[in-house]
């Protein structure tokens, strides 16, 4: 299984995203736009630099590429996609099949909604995809999942319907328990869950669920 982290323009928390970085090896390390200052600051190579660029600035990219050769995709600022959408499409046709992004959260909520629903892209192609920061795990399934409660990320565990509506919601293992519970995309019932049990499971019988694990 290849491995991809996607480095963008959002918030970045340096202690935790260099942490992670250290713990979990990947295959591909992809800079989009903005993330390529982050990487220049903490010394992270990319494997691959997209975006516009209109961000990051000449500077920096120029940095990069008079040190090594990464192979860059540069788009016009006009366009259809974000540098997080085009890097993840970049991470897919490189064969990865498991994603995380990093800088996909913070201060511009209508980048940090348009990550999320990128996030399709990849349940659609089969990998897994996770939008990353020090205080959320966000993930898109369509199938049942388990999280044991000694890995979960956080204390807080919250579903949302996406894109329509999930039937046969059942959760076991919670504190507040469901069963066959038809959810639907404006229902906020199940937001701050908490895991009770070693392992909290999450059935349904269709639809697109997005699972944010979330701590203080």
């Amino acid at each position: 299984m290849k491995t991809a982290v996607i480095l963008s323009g959002g918030k970045i928390q340096s202690e935790f995203a260099l942490a992670f970085l250290e713990k979990h090896p990947c295959d591909f390390r992809i800079g989009a736009d903005r993330g390529i200052l982050f990487c220049k600051e903490y010394g992270i190579t990319p494997t691959h630099i997209v975006g516009d660029f209109d961000s990051a600035g000449e500077e920096v990219l120029d940095w990069f590429l008079s040190r090594y050769e990464i192979p860059v995709q540069r788009f016009n600022p006009v366009k259809d996609y974000t540098d997080t959408d085009i890097a993840l499409r970049l991470a897919l046709d490189l064969g990865a099949s498991r994603i995380y992004i990093f800088g996909g959260t913070g201060t511009r909520l209508d980048h940090v909604a348009a990550n999320i629903r990128t996030l399709a892209l990849a349940l659609e192609k089969g990998a897994e995809a996770f939008l990353l920061d020090a205080n959320n795990r966000i993930r898109l399934v369509k199938s049942p999942v388990s999280l044991s409660k000694t890995e979960q990320f956080g204390q807080y565990v919250s579903l949302f319907a996406v894109g329509g509506t999930v039937k046969g919601l059942t959760l076991e293992g919670f504190f507040y328990s469901l069963s066959d519970y038809v959810l639907e995309g404006l229902d906020p019932l199940c937001v701050s869950n908490e895991i009770t049990e070693p392992e909290g499971r999450i059935s349904f019988s269709e639809g697109i669920l997005m699972i944010m694990e979330s701590k203080d």
